[in-house]
């Protein structure tokens, strides 16, 4: 009977191993394609359907890519894009978040109450467009900033961190003289630094990859960020962008873009991941 239950055991393991052998397999060739690609010749993909690593190992795509200058305008507003659309949100959900954690503030219930019902029931595409075209932010950035300056999901995971703040913590500064300004920036903040953390690489991920609101709102060709050149690179068609230098379009640029756009967020995950696992109010309070 043992032999029988270590044997289903061994049984067991091995099919979950196997699965998430088929599983990693299945997203790690289609990213190890994506980067090998990119140092293809264009030849290579003429005579080869599928490869995984190319005969002559060549720079010209990412020489394209460098040496063109729609994509380097991209490049630099989606880093505009980004940079400051996380900043206003992070900004804007903390202090939102932080307010409606308090008890005294008034109209409390009905502002968490408006905030729940925007996650459930939204105006649409086209009653946004409009408030947004009477604005008059069409073509401008703001356009992109204001519309998702808040997410209330994370507002209301924040709201929640804020109001576990252990009450002692709190009176304790206000003892030491801290105002709520204060309270905010030396013991609020430092607690919620995990969340911080993970809904600012969030709404970072978002920004970058800002594609529908881009070609919604904006206009100007030279306002428009790498996701929106990145899909007309896609498409192969080398009259689309152009290029300095005397080097052919070939798909091996395409996936050139590809690894240059993930390679800022892959960077900049690991500064983030170490908050992600770090257990809330860790030794804020002590016996």
């Amino acid at each position: 009977m043992r032999k029988l239950k270590i044997t289903e055991d061994r049984l067991f393991d091995i099919a979950v191993y196997t699965i998430i052998s088929i599983i990693t397999l299945s997203v790690i060739l289609p990213i190890l394609y994506v980067y090998t690609s990119s140092f293809a010749a264009r030849s290579e993909f003429i005579t080869r359907s599928f490869f995984l690593i190319p005969r002559n190992v060549t720079f010209d795509a990412y020489r394209y890519l460098l040496s063109s200058s729609e994509f380097i305008v991209a490049f630099k507003n989606a880093v505009v894009i980004t940079g400051i659309g996380t900043f206003i949100n992070m900004f804007m959900t903390t202090l939102m978040a932080y307010a409606l954690s308090k008890n005294w503030l008034p109209g409390r219930k009905q502002i968490n109450f408006l905030i729940l019902f925007t996650m459930i029931f939204t105006g649409g595409m086209i009653p946004l467009f409009l408030i947004v075209s009477n604005l008059g932010l069409i073509d401008s950035y703001w356009a992109l900033w204001l519309t998702s300056a808040i997410s209330p999901f994370y507002l209301i995971v924040m709201r929640s961190l804020f109001t576990n703040i252990p009450r002692e913590l709190e009176e304790a500064a206000k003892i030491d003289g801290c105002g709520e300004w204060r309270l905010l920036l030396t013991v609020a903040l430092p607690l919620a630094k995990p969340a911080i953390a993970t809904f600012t690489i969030f709404y970072m991920v978002a920004h970058w990859n800002s594609y529908f609101d881009a070609i919604l709102y904006l206009q100007d060709p030279n306002k428009m960020p790498l996701q929106v050149l990145l899909r007309r690179l896609l498409i192969l068609d080398e009259d689309l962008i152009t290029s300095d230098n005397d080097i052919l379009f070939s798909p091996a640029v395409g996936m050139a873009a590809i690894v240059i756009t993930i390679t800022p967020l892959i960077i900049l995950f690991p500064f983030f991941q170490k908050y992600f696992n770090k257990g809330f109010l860790l030794g804020s309070v002590k016996d």
